[in-house]
């Protein structure tokens, strides 16, 4: 079956509504949204913890209030939904094979904006050692088990990674009854929110260990222990250190990476996030096809994946108009304190203002963001702390930006 749209949706989450609700706004008419659940909201149903919504509705929400609000707010426009429907690839011709309860559809489409979110670093990944026990789950598998399902995975638990879902999972798990033994990092910080690392554990006395890691599982068919064991400033185990804990639950939240497998089949080039490389509209190198919220770069609020689809939409139908034949590409650079930058490119003839995000790092105290354009000195920022989790917006005027610029450079330093 065929069917043609002048936007197509991939991903039903915040940066998906946000996409179909910014699209709608700018007066797009044929728009398909299309999300693999049965429900929209994405990672936000699973949610049930409260912060959510506060740039967007300016109250604090839990993840699927935020997310029925959104879907509400959907419903109010001509947007076509398809649940449980599953896109299998799409071509740089934009045309998208679609899987759905009704069939197999091929819908063309005129633009495509991806948001399909992220996905959790997985013990393979990380080469956990030891054997591979039941009980050894990622922090958002546990979270989908633990509030979607009702299922508590374990009673005695341990983390591994201080991402904001590990720490929110810590909060959670203690909630339900079990005893959690604490929280490993191995870097020297914590990498999740500070409101997360003193609301889920300090106020629940849940130990945290910096530069510590798991250096060995033990269980033939469900977990029974780990060991803990401290690093040095290389992240190598430091030997007799070791700290055999038992537990018949491991948590790992140790990382996401933006979803981007059917974004890479299509040949879309990827940036320095692990998402898509994109110009200030959140343009992909397939001209037509824009990326936004967690597939494009992992956000620490939903609510700035949300705005920063609603952006995406709003930009792919300025694109209906045509894509400039001749577009003038200046690439983002940054020195070795900055982790990446979105956009990776700016193009001039994009009309509004760019948005430099960003992450440094390592945490950094009494420091100076600069933007360079060829040179000059065009945006100074001066920041008391930076933190790794904690992204970074940085608005540039379109009217400071010239024409025909060679380099744009945003350089993080110490302040003298």
């Amino acid at each position: 079956m065929k069917k043609t749209v002048d936007i197509l949706i991939i991903g039903g989450g915040a940066a998906g509504l946000g996409a179909a609700l910014g699209a709608v706004e700018a007066g797009a008419k044929e728009i398909l949204l299309v999300d693999r659940k049965n429900r929209l909201g994405g990672i936000l149903t699973q949610c049930v913890h409260s912060g959510f919504g506060l740039k967007v509705f300016g109250e604090e929400l839990t993840g699927p209030e935020f997310a029925s609000r959104l879907a509400r707010k959907l419903a109010e426009t001509p947007v076509e939904v398809w649940l449980n429907a599953f896109v299998l690839s799409i071509s740089p011709a934009k045309e998208a094979l679609i899987s759905s309860r009704d069939g197999l559809y091929q819908v063309s489409a005129k633009t495509i904006i991806y948001a399909t979110g992220c996905l959790e670093r997985t013990p393979g990944m990380i080469q956990l050692p030891g054997t591979r026990p039941s009980g050894v789950l990622t922090a958002g598998l546990a979270q989908l088990y633990l509030n979607e399902y009702g299922y508590l995975p374990g009673k005695k638990a341990f983390i591994l990674g201080s991402g904001d879902i590990g720490l929110i999972m810590a909060r959670r798990l203690s909630l339900e009854g079990a005893k959690v033994l604490g929280v490993a990092e191995i870097m020297p910080y914590s990498n999740g929110l500070v409101r997360n690392k003193v609301q889920c554990l300090d106020d629940f006395g849940i130990p945290l260990y910096l530069s510590h890691t798991v250096s060995r599982v033990y269980g033939n068919h469900h977990l029974e222990a780990i060991d803990l064991v401290k690093v040095d400033e290389e992240g190598k185990i430091i030997q007799g250190t070791e700290e055999h804990i038992e537990c018949d639950l491991l948590l790992l939240s140790v990382g996401l990476l933006p979803n981007v497998g059917i974004l890479k089949n299509a040949g879309a080039r990827i940036g320095e996030s692990k998402g898509a490389a994109v110009d200030g509209s959140l343009m992909t190198s397939l001209p037509g096809v824009f990326s936004a919220g967690n597939s494009l770069h992992v956000h620490d609020l939903a609510d700035e994946a949300y705005l920063e689809g609603i952006e995406a939409g709003k930009a792919a139908v300025n694109c209906l108009k045509g894509v400039p034949e001749h577009r003038t590409m200046t690439p983002l650079s940054h020195n070795e304190n900055i982790g990446y930058l979105v956009p990776s490119y700016y193009d001039e003839s994009y009309l509004g203002d760019l948005l430099i995000k960003f992450r440094c790092r390592r945490p950094k105290e009494k420091c100076v963001i600069m933007v360079i354009a060829d040179g000059e000195i065009i945006k100074t920022i001066n920041k008391i702390s930076m933190l790794p989790s904690e992204m970074e917006i940085i608005r540039i005027p379109k009217k400071l930006l010239k024409n025909n610029l060679k380099t744009i450079e945003v350089i993080l330093e110490d302040r003298l």
